[in-house]
């Protein structure tokens, strides 16, 4: 295999780096390589501003979603043009974090599922950053069955009225629009009785809640939905075929979140290279390297299959249940690399924040990491998609799977 720039992909990746070099907000690049999780040290509203601002600019200049058709706000580039741009972009890469949901779950399914005019109308304005989406699928009752959903959905003449609660809903408080997973028909199995929608988040009747996380930030949310009314062309797919729909978010959903997690290797070959251990660079010792070694290959394992994943889509594939092995081996790896690097600090990695070596990169990493586990599906989903849907191994026992949905037994109903 040859990993070399073609004539084509080296004239692509000298404009890239060009740009870049002269376009970039280069006076947050140092902070932006000090953390791993792309969280640079402003408050939230600054940092969605400098976000958007970049993204914005992107969009200018025809380097904003590279994948997506010209026509809905992006380039038409090829998969290997994406990803000579990730390189490239570095750092700066990090500020698209506020728009992964939007740009790699959102807007897939606007494009596979929304009328044409529509997606001329939504999708240029969300690959440029001027509107922030969001996805509204999980639900305090159902854990990591996302097909238990109980927020109902009731057809008025030509609206739809909507009753129920979302959680876990990343960047709703300061998210535009959103996709909506909704209960039409509890009269059959629950994964047929389901029907997608995207809304304003600013429509009457949204109540959005921030949830306080262990790191002392906010980025999740509860959204409460009280008779708020969405018109039926704002439907997604047929009615009752919203698990159709939603596969897709899904597909993309662990694809995004495996593919573009910081693991945090880089940061940790930086870290045990300065770190002295026993009068010498802990780099040198020959269980550090064992270990640095192991993440390398793992590491390198999730690009490349990133870049396949990314030539499927190129392809106008769905993206498949493959994709859940980059979230499944993601999810722990930075959990486990976070957790190794409080051990080489010993008793300073019981500290966070500016005090903590490198301002507390990774005890802020580990704090984060269980949440990366559970978004997109839980490890325990994951195994069961790979094993059942890639392995062709017997699928677990589901006694709900054929019951229509009013009659699964619940908590207080037999």
């Amino acid at each position: 295999m040859n990993f070399d720039d073609t004539p084509q992909e080296a004239a692509f990746r000298s404009q890239a780096r060009t740009w870049i070099a002269a376009n970039a907000p280069k006076q947050y690049e140092d902070e932006l390589r000090a953390t791993s999780l792309g969280r640079v040290g402003l408050k939230n509203a600054d940092i969605l501003q400098v976000a958007k601002a970049w993204q914005k600019k992107k969009a200018e200049a025809g380097w904003a979603c590279l994948h997506w058709p010209k026509e809905y706000g992006g380039r038409g580039s090829s998969p290997i043009e994406r990803v000579i741009w990730q390189q490239e972009e570095g750092p700066f890469g990090k500020l698209s974090g506020m728009f992964i949901i939007g740009h790699g779950m959102c807007g897939p399914t606007m494009m596979a599922y929304a009328s044409e005019e529509h997606k001329r109308q939504y999708l240029p304005p969300l690959a440029s950053g001027e509107k922030v989406w969001c996805q509204l699928f999980s639900e305090p009752a159902g854990g990591s069955d996302v097909a238990g959903l109980r927020t109902r959905a009731e057809k008025r003449g030509e609206d739809w009225v909507i009753n129920g609660q979302k959680i876990w809903t990343s960047g709703a408080h300061y998210s535009d629009y959103g996709i909506l997973l909704t209960r039409t028909d509890p009269t059959v199995p629950k994964h047929k009785g389901l029907t997608m929608f995207f809304l304003d988040m600013k429509s009457p009747g949204v109540d959005i809640r921030p949830i306080k996380q262990a790191s002392g930030h906010s980025d999740f949310n509860e959204v409460y939905f009280t008779d708020v009314v969405i018109p039926d062309s704002q439907r997604l797919g047929t009615v009752n075929d919203g698990w159709n729909v939603a596969l897709t978010t899904l597909m993309n959903e662990r694809m995004s979140i495996g593919a573009g997690v910081a693991t945090g290797v880089p940061e940790l070959f930086d870290f045990c290279s300065n770190l002295m251990l026993d009068d010498r660079p802990a780099i040198e010792d020959r269980n550090v390297r064992s270990r640095l070694a192991s993440w390398a290959v793992r590491a390198s394992g999730l690009k490349y299959t990133s870049i396949r994943a990314i030539s499927a889509l190129s392809k106008g594939e769905r993206p498949g249940p493959e994709n859940s092995i980059g979230k499944l081996v993601a999810g722990p790896m930075i959990q486990d690399v976070a957790a190794y690097a409080l051990d080489l600090q010993g008793a300073a990695g019981v500290l966070s924040g500016p005090e903590a070596e490198l301002a507390g990169k990774f005890q802020a990493m580990l704090l984060r990491a269980p949440g990366t586990r559970v978004e997109g599906g839980t490890d325990e989903i994951m195994r069961n998609i790979i094993a059942e849907r890639v392995l062709g191994l017997p699928g677990d026992i589901r006694v709900d799977k054929d019951l229509p949905f009013n009659q699964v037994p619940t908590k207080g109903r037999n």
